[in-house]
């Protein structure tokens, strides 16, 4: 009978450390085994036998249901904040302390930047490959009193921008707000685009982005302080007539931008950089060469100046998305809840786009 009572004992307890190891095995990320409980064949030999556990199931299926709760009550939270956003945004951060690098400063909406940021007490950095324009931003920002900076760089070719990192570094300081504005648009159908004319849309509209990246980020993350700007655009959000090239390097741009912030959201260091990716639609900045609209005052062509502060704003804010005109991102995002052909229907109501420059 006490040898009976033993091995009663034994067996319990080879069960309770099977079931620990299971539950251990969960908390620690090691795939669990299930619990085995033992017993004896005819011949007297111990006989292992898998069976499920209540307890350790019930135990898992409330840790389950706890983090769903969790996830739901923060899922409600994020959302009635957003909402909450939409009428009260985010304060805006200063940028009197900052040096903003801006690619593409020589004109359009980066020399309308540069001069904006330089009035709000920023350090600029001007980088265009157009020397004599890119002079005449900087001197207007000097000539007004701002702090600014030129330098000459073509944002195709590798070296060139780091060469360029390493001088602004030691001349200048740390990038703190980094604006990857440089961009091109050659505006008529796929198959009379050129070869040359795609690689340099890739070269400039994303590739650029990399090399810039990885100048400019590291200094960032030593510093745990940073801001990302870049240009997509509504055509990184919608396929347009006459873009094919282009909107392929502005959907790209945005998730480069994605990707990266998770990236570094999943980075243990947990580094304070934030990311705002621009969706302008049309700016007068001379890419739009031959623009249509059926309703030109909901659908207007954006003075460079207002896309510029629009931008400034989305940034200060730390806005992840800042679309120009402001509507359109909320309106693309309604529009993918609904089939394909209602999209089709709305594009053909509003009927506006680019016609080709050829």
């Amino acid at each position: 009978m006490n040898m009976l009572h033993d091995d009663n004992i034994d067996n319990a307890l080879s069960v309770f450390r099977s079931d620990r190891q299971f539950i251990d095995n969960s908390n620690s990320g090691i795939p669990p085994r299930p619990p085995r409980s033992t017993n004896e064949d005819s011949n007297g030999n111990d006989r292992q036998t898998a069976t499920p556990n209540a307890g350790v199931k019930m135990y898992n299926l409330v840790i389950l249901i706890i983090d769903i709760v969790a996830m739901l009550v923060r899922w409600i939270f994020h959302t009635l904040e957003s909402f909450y956003r939409l009428v009260v945004p985010p304060a805006a951060d200063t940028v009197h302390n900052d040096i903003v690098l801006i690619t593409g400063a020589g004109h359009g909406m980066g020399r309308c930047m540069a001069l904006q940021y330089a009035q709000l007490g920023a350090t600029v950095i001007c980088v265009d490959i157009n020397e004599k324009m890119n002079a005449d931003t900087v001197t207007t920002i000097r000539q007004q009193r701002g702090n600014a900076f030129g330098y000459i760089c073509d944002v195709t070719n590798r070296q060139q921008i780091i060469d360029t990192a390493k001088q602004v570094q030691q001349e200048v300081g740390t990038v703190t707000i980094l604006v990857n504005n440089a961009g091109i648009m050659p505006t008529h159908p796929l198959l009379q685009q050129t070869e040359g004319e795609i690689r340099k849309t890739f070269e400039i509209n994303v590739m650029a982005h990399f090399w810039l990246l990885q100048s400019y980020l590291p200094g960032m993350l030593e510093k745990n302080r940073g801001y990302i700007v870049a240009m997509s655009s509504v055509a990184g959000l919608c396929g347009l007539n006459n873009l094919v090239p282009y909107c392929g390097s502005k959907f790209a741009v945005r998730g480069i931008m994605e990707a990266l912030a998770e990236e570094l959201r999943q980075d243990a260091r947990k580094p304070n950089i934030k990311f705002t990716t621009v969706y302008p639609y049309m700016v007068d900045t001379g890419l739009c060469k031959r623009p249509h609209m059926r309703f030109p005052n909901m659908m207007r062509l954006v003075k460079p100046e207002e896309a510029a502060a629009a931008i400034i704003d989305g940034q200060r804010r730390g806005l992840v998305d800042v679309s120009i005109p402001k509507y359109l991102l909320y309106l693309n995002t309604i529009i993918r809840v609904f089939p394909l052909k209602v999209g089709t229907l709305l594009r053909d109501f509003l009927d506006s786009g680019v016609e080709s420059d050829l």
